[in-house]
């Protein structure tokens, strides 16, 4: 019937005025349904999505192809090596030569409950912090595993108070507290504490306590020392900065903390460290490995080995932060971190001014530019908005996130000067950038 009507009206529509509004209305309304229509989010755009939120993060072509293999079998011979290898290529981002890393299939929160039951007894007493929505988290999760926990409230923008910390420690004259721990970088917020520091604190008061790590958002961008600072188990996740699909939580114990097994009574199963260590030296696993994420990982890392290891991976992180941080002062607004010893490399974390909603902000990033930003989370829930950089991120990627940004302040009724703070981001950037290693070649 609709061929009919557009033979039957074609001269009228076509050789009169040429349009296609010029058709029938119900012969329009067929060939572009209208947006009412539609399934919400349905309609795929031209072009990619923007993606910068802190996780799950980009992922580099080279890792999605290493990642599209069909089912294999793990308990064939050529396994055991590959896994091994998995293990030991793990050291670098952590930091070490003497911790033991474990592969959980799984996520970081996993892996914050295999640090604390793996050690820690119902009962313990530790330490910890809260300054964001996870350290937040990782305190519930304490409690509710029996755990007693004493907790040092921050403001959310702030990092650890190792002078606060100090004092706990100077006042457990029995040395009861059995651990301290520490969201390395809080993702609510754009902190990253000093780890550093606060083993100088424990080491000052000479306190036995475990050292447990939160490197989630961190580990694999930023810079992290597991020996150095004698942390005895430190937790990440794939979707963060190893650039890989959510679904391994990856975890680093000290022998310090695997002795702690033989006297820990939280109950454990599926996140039993003694599990895997049974197993793990001969390249073997107790239950199914999830393969693809595995293959992604070893790409992964070969990717950030061959880009100069991880103190040049810090450093390219800081210097995509550094532009990110000139573009918030171009726009003449504000990080939530005030303290620039606690600025994130790993996302930036921007206040909105007094009487807009951070909220329309992302939303309409999302709805007209096609760009994903972290929202503002739990008590920062409309004040600020996220941009994350982390993983495999460069300046362009990083660019685009703050044109689209700029754009949706612009549009949410943020008063600014269009261009101002991707010119400064821009002008950081050329002042800074070296050749692509392997390109030299071209610019002589």
């Amino acid at each position: 019937m609709l061929t009919a009507r557009l033979v039957r009206n074609g001269r009228k529509a076509f050789g009169a005025a040429r349009t296609f509004s010029s058709l029938p209305a119900e012969a329009h309304d067929v060939a572009s349904p209208s947006p009412d229509t539609r399934p919400a989010y349905s309609h795929t755009p031209a072009g990619r999505n923007h993606l910068f939120v802190p996780g799950p993060v980009n992922i580099h072509d080279s890792v999605l192809r290493a990642m599209h293999v069909p089912g294999q079998n793990h308990r064939d011979p050529w396994f055991p090596e590959f896994y091994k290898k998995c293990l030991s290529d793990l050291k670098m981002i952590f930091g070490t030569a003497d911790g033991t890393p474990i592969i959980f299939p799984g996520t970081g929160t996993g892996g914050w409950e295999s640090a604390l039951t793996n050690t820690l007894s119902p009962g313990d007493r530790v330490v910890t912090f809260r300054y964001g929505l996870f350290s937040h988290l990782w305190v519930d999760m304490m409690q509710r595993l029996g755990l007693d926990v004493t907790v040092i409230e921050g403001r959310w923008g702030d990092g650890a108070y190792e002078d606060k910390l100090a004092e706990v420690l100077k006042a457990d004259t029995g040395k009861k507290i059995k651990a301290v721990c520490v969201v390395h970088n809080e993702t609510t917020t754009g902190v990253t504490s000093d780890i550093g520091e606060v083993r100088k604190t424990l080491d000052a008061a000479s306190h036995p306590a475990l050292l447990l790590v939160d490197g989630v958002s961190s580990i694999g961008a930023l810079d992290f020392q597991f020996d150095n600072w004698c942390v005895d188990v430190a937790v990440t996740g794939s979707q963060k900065a190893l650039s890989i699909p959510t679904g391994l939580a990856v975890v680093c114990a000290s022998d310090k903390a695997l002795g702690c097994m033989k006297t820990a009574t939280s109950k454990r199963v599926y996140y039993d460290f003694a599990d895997m260590l049974r197993l793990n030296p001969s390249g073997n696993v107790p239950y199914t490995p999830i393969l693809p994420l595995l293959y992604g990982m070893e790409q992964s890392l070969n990717l950030l080995k061959e880009e100069g290891g991880m103190p040049a991976v810090a450093a390219r992180h800081h210097r995509l932060a550094e532009g990110c941080r000139a573009a918030v002062a171009g726009w003449g607004l504000q990080t939530l971190c005030r303290e620039p010893r606690w600025k994130s490399d790993s996302l930036t974390v921007i206040e909105v001014p007094e009487g807009i909603d951070s909220q329309k902000v992302v939303d309409i990033a999302y709805a007209k530019y096609n760009l994903s930003l972290g929202i503002g989370l739990a008590d920062v829930k409309g004040k600020v908005f996220r941009i994350g950089h982390l993983g495999n991120m460069d300046e362009l990627m990083l660019a685009s996130a703050l044109c689209g940004a700029e754009m949706a302040l612009l549009d949410a009724g943020v008063k600014l000067t269009p261009g101002s703070g991707v010119a400064r981001a821009l002008e950081y950037w050329r002042s800074t950038a070296k050749v692509i290693p392997t390109r030299e070649g071209l610019m002589q």
